[in-house]
């Protein structure tokens, strides 16, 4: 059994753990069906996933319509029992020494965070350094916030997805990476991730990742250059932002009108933020009506990243200044 976990958006720290290094190794198993963990088929099938920034997913999600592979969600009653854990922490803003309980919780999450932003080959997700330590932090919260459903719910639905799992010898699982130890204990003898010679598709994400964080701005005529290479439409955004970014706004909205003009449908993701972004682009240059109409396709789409759905909204309700 492959047991493989997914970093939700902080995939784009990973160069060598991509969302596409995720997608290459489910494939090099040759399984026709994926089982996720951390969702629920109700979940799977509202496609909660994207809410999440789940960017493995956005990769197989593209997959499964090929025709590919199949999805198939285990985590039954997974976003409910998420939800509870989450309600918890809110709660605790009214409880006696809040602020200090408060505190620890955020000096633990900060050492988890840290250790998943650290950059790393697939097979160490599989060291048992790397597990050890995450289950150490894990233990850590769980025990400052004791029994209840801020510390059950993980091992809850782990137990109940190793269950569905029995008998389904090489099956190959996608588990969040925060659930992944508690269902490692329950699999003995899965394997986790393996390190492969990176392909081109892989090397490509990896590119486009980079030009996500636009860090350096040293780097930006280096990332242009390799992203003119990618022939996605992902990649023309990513290189529109830049320009953005080095204030030529006249390029930055050429390249963009050229990709609205074409299949920009896949990741899903994409469409809102080309379109949110084409309507600042068309404000800051003073074609207000033209604004105006990108916004409301953004509102128009069926999904929306937030921070897409966000811009459309206040873009319509006044022009967009930086």
């Amino acid at each position: 059994m492959v047991v493989l976990p997914t970093l939700g958006p902080l995939h784009v720290l990973h160069p060598r753990y991509n969302a596409r290094t995720v997608a290459e190794l489910v494939l090099a198993t040759g399984a026709r069906e994926v089982f996720l963990a951390s969702y629920s088929p109700e979940g799977l099938k509202e496609k909660v996933w994207r809410d999440n920034n789940e960017l493995a997913l956005f990769e197989l999600d593209q997959l499964a319509e090929r025709g590919r592979l199949q999805l198939v969600a285990l985590g039954e009653d997974a976003e409910r029992l998420q939800r509870e854990g989450e309600l918890f922490m809110e709660y605790l803003a009214d409880m006696p020494r809040s602020e200090e309980v408060q505190a620890k919780f955020a000096e633990i999450d900060g050492a988890i965070a840290a250790l998943l932003q650290q950059p790393r080959m697939p097979a160490e997700f599989a060291s048992p350094e790397f597990i050890e330590q995450l289950s150490a932090e894990l233990a850590r919260r769980a025990e400052l916030a004791g029994e209840g459903p801020a510390t059950g719910f993980r091992e809850r639905r782990m137990e109940q997805v190793a269950d569905s799992l029995q008998g389904r010898d090489g099956a190959v699982v996608l588990v969040d990476v925060l659930d992944y130890p508690a269902l490692l204990r329950r699999l003995p003898g899965a394997r986790g991730p393996w390190n492969k010679d990176p392909g081109k598709a892989e090397r490509e994400r990896a590119v486009m990742d980079r030009a996500w964080r636009l860090e350096n701005e040293q780097e930006w005529g280096d990332l242009l250059a390799q992203l003119s290479g990618i022939e996605a439409p992902e990649a023309a955004y990513l290189a529109s932002q830049i320009y953005l970014a080095a204030g030529q706004l006249e390029d930055s909205l050429r390249i963009l009108e050229e990709v609205s003009h074409g299949d920009f449908s896949r990741p899903e993701y994409l469409p809102g933020y080309v379109l949110a972004r084409l309507g600042q682009l068309y404000d800051l240059t003073g074609r207000r009506d033209k604004a105006l109409r990108a916004y409301g396709a953004v509102r128009a789409l069926s999904w929306a990243p937030p921070e897409a759905r966000e811009i459309a909204l206040a873009g319509l309700r006044t022009p967009f200044k930086p």
